[in-house]
């Protein structure tokens, strides 16, 4: 996403591509590798980004944002830098404070420059060839953080013109990365700003894979006005998925400018294919895409209605999100903040139990179903889901008793009150309406001594 985006033309008709087999990787993993066509972290473990974009660069003071970001669920943030060409350079150091405050913030960092945005339509975009010289020059910065960070080479880097060289210079600019030493998870965006009507990246991919010695390139698909339509999305990236080629929705929107995305189509898709994405943007927006918003003035506690759809409305952050397992053998530097927002969450390790799964009842009702997700010597988070039964509903209420002495010091998305060891959890405003079947959720901190089991709970619709 630019800060003022070009309109986008209609798509144009899909050609068939050829299926290519891609052999293991050639180098060895460091951190991140993709294989089938999934992104998985050093041990094995699948990981799908589900997390934002926070635009670092034009608002280098919003530090507070890593840790707004984590605390409304996300698992990975994409910082806007800049090499220096087109805005402010973001320096080796900034670099590494960034990487500090996503680790510190148990989030996956994906790194991308911006100034090659448009490039060949908008004059003051720079090559790909560019974007490398920048990510070299700080590969101090880089170097050893390959578990907690993927390079995105350049956000957007064609417009709508002289794009055909993207498969020749993104393959070339993959070489001098890995030549350089980069060893990270390397990610591409599509020409055409972002959205490939042209299919340039989705007829090239298996050519600029291939391109990669470590096979391990993530392709990075822009989603606004060309994707409208549920068949156009399934298509687009059910078409990578049957190559076995690893594709992310970069950046996507409720709304733009050049047409009505569906916003909607897209969190379904992936969620059911095990697909990640970063929504667009946290905070900061100009230029007449104000709307893209998420957060009113950067402040957590003013979610804009984008805001809240991505982070708490069906198959969005708070109900999809998991934690990089990364983080499970790394302690706590601090306790959790106080705030009105929750805390970093932790993975919940591989003792712990799945949660109770239930069905909805038959009728008018709610059921609800426990779930520890992180845990720490003396305290823990945990997570709620509220599911409606076979009719809608306008508000519920959970209940629940603890036998072990716990208590809730901290609660989000929900009004929890307590009175001994019984705690009542009702709706707030914006997740107390539940069509028949849908489902919420809301979660909070808790302390704990000695045991801390899951409670039976009860929910009651009203």
């Amino acid at each position: 996403m630019r800060k003022l985006f070009a309109g986008v033309g209609a798509v144009l008709l899909a050609t068939v591509a050829a299926v290519f087999a891609f052999g293991p990787s050639a180098q060895a993993a460091t951190g991140f590798t993709v294989s089938n066509g999934k992104l998985y972290e050093a041990n094995g473990r699948e990981f799908i980004m589900r997390g934002v974009n926070h635009a670092h660069t034009w608002y280098a003071n919003q530090t507070s944002s890593f840790a707004n970001i984590k605390a409304l669920g996300a698992n990975t943030v994409r910082v806007v830098l800049s090499s220096g060409d087109r805005w402010t350079r973001n320096s080796a150091a900034d670099v590494t404070n960034v990487i500090q405050l996503c680790k510190a913030n148990r989030l996956i960092c994906v790194l991308e420059v911006h100034d090659t945005t448009g490039y060949g339509e908008e004059g003051a975009a720079i090559t790909l060839d560019r974007a490398v010289d920048y990510w070299l020059s700080i590969a101090s910065a880089l170097n050893g953080q390959e578990s907690f960070v993927i390079v995105n080479i350049g956000n957007e880097p064609y417009g709508n013109q002289n794009y055909s060289s993207w498969a020749t210079d993104t393959s070339n600019a993959i070489r001098r990365l890995r030549n350089g030493g980069i060893q990270h998870t390397i990610m591409v965006d599509a020409p055409n700003w972002g959205q490939d009507w042209s299919f340039t990246m989705r007829d090239n991919a298996p050519t600029v894979f291939n391109a990669d010695p470590a096979r391990n390139t993530v392709f990075s698909i822009h989603m606004y006005g060309v994707f409208d339509t549920a068949a156009e999305i399934s298509d687009y990236l059910g078409r990578f998925r049957s190559r076995g080629l690893p594709i992310v929705v970069g950046e996507f929107g409720h709304y733009h400018s050049d047409g009505d995305p569906d916003e909607d189509a897209i969190l379904s898709y992936t969620q059911a294919n095990g697909i990640g994405w970063l929504g667009w943007s946290w905070s900061g927006n100009s230029g007449g895409v104000e709307y893209l918003d998420m957060a009113t003035n950067f402040n957590p506690n003013q979610l804009t209605s984008w805001g809240q759809r991505l982070f708490n409305g069906t198959n969005g952050i708070r109900q999809t999100a998991r934690q990089a397992t990364i983080y499970d053998s790394i302690p706590p530097t601090s306790p959790p903040p106080t705030t009105t927002s929750p805390p970093p969450a932790t993975t919940p390790p591989p003792t712990t139990p799945p949660p109770p799964t239930t069905t909805p009842p038959p009728g008018a009702g709610c059921s609800a179903t426990y779930a520890i997700t992180g845990q720490w010597q003396g305290g823990f988070q945990a997570d709620v889901r509220v599911t409606a039964g076979g009719a809608a509903i306008t508000g519920w209420t959970v209940r629940w008793s603890y036998a072990n002495g716990q208590s809730v010091t901290q609660s989000w998305n929900a009004t929890v009150t307590s009175s001994g060891s019984t705690v009542t959890a009702r709706n707030v405003d914006y997740n107390g309406r539940l069509g028949a079947g849908a489902s919420t959720s809301f979660g909070f901190l808790g302390s704990w001594n000695g045991t801390n089991p899951v409670p039976a709970v009860t929910c009651t619709a009203s």
